[in-house]
């Protein structure tokens, strides 16, 4: 899946070269956004701070853990990410509490914007390993759904859930409106497994909830015994741009 290794900034795309392209990219940021705004005290350590942000991809967000690495204050970390922020670079995905009596993830998430950008970031712009993949295209359509929030509407606000004493047992996205939820679980397998599907079944008896769909980069369209939808990519755009994710 190309779109993971250069991302999808049509700049980016139309580019002959695309990895210096990206390069240019984030010291372009680094010159205008950030220097030339005078936005940080020290460029230096907030180009420190940067691959650490990029490790945080699709993570818990922990202060502490990206201080210690990025070698700078719990105060300054807070501030650099709120940077990444109000320029538009990253954004969090709060935690939902869902009260299924269990004890719930609390902490927010960070997402970049964009799969290439945080690459480049990361100074990863070379071929796409495999155990980036996951984490690359979950966070895809979570700049996807974000947008879809901001810009058509499509739900109030968008969360992920996980009980916080299991690592494999997370649902990625709950849309919520109006009371209602749709969850979705995000794989780059084209093949979904049981145990891809842990996360939605332990959800299953939150209240409002509407729709339970795995998005995949398989073909077929499939659903299985307790009600949970397997989309291919194709279907789930389909459902994003013509609003019937909530039928």
């Amino acid at each position: 899946m190309t779109l993971d290794r250069w991302g999808s900034i049509p700049l980016i795309w139309e580019s002959p070269d695309r990895d210096q392209s990206l390069k240019a990219y984030v010291l372009l940021y680094l010159k205008e956004e950030i220097k030339a705004e005078a936005l940080v005290r020290s460029l230096s350590g907030f180009a420190r701070f940067l691959p650490v942000a990029a490790a945080m991809h699709g993570q818990l967000i922990s202060v502490s853990a990206a201080a210690r690495d990025a070698e700078v204050s719990r105060t300054t970390l807070s501030g650099y990410l709120e940077i990444l922020e109000d320029t538009l670079l990253t954004f969090r995905m709060p935690a939902f509490e869902a009260r299924l009596r269990v004890r719930e993830r609390r902490h927010p998430k960070l997402y970049w914007f964009d799969p290439g950008v945080v690459r480049a970031v990361a100074g990863r712009t070379a071929e796409l390993h495999p155990e980036e993949r996951g984490t690359l295209f979950e966070g895809w359509l979570a700049t996807l759904l974000h947008a879809a929030r901001d810009y058509f509407e499509l739900f109030e606000e968008c969360f992920y859930w996980a009980p916080a004493g299991s690592r494999d047992t997370e649902v990625d996205f709950l849309l919520a409106r109006g009371g209602r939820y749709v969850a979705v679980e995000a794989k780059s397998s084209p093949k979904v497994h049981d145990g891809h599907l842990k996360g939605l079944r332990a959800i299953a008896d939150l209240p409002g909830l509407r729709r339970r769909a795995v998005v995949y980069t398989g073909e077929r369209s499939q659903r299985t015994s307790d009600g949970i939808d397997i989309w291919p990519l194709s279907v789930f755009l389909k459902q994003l741009r013509d609003g019937s994710l909530w039928d």
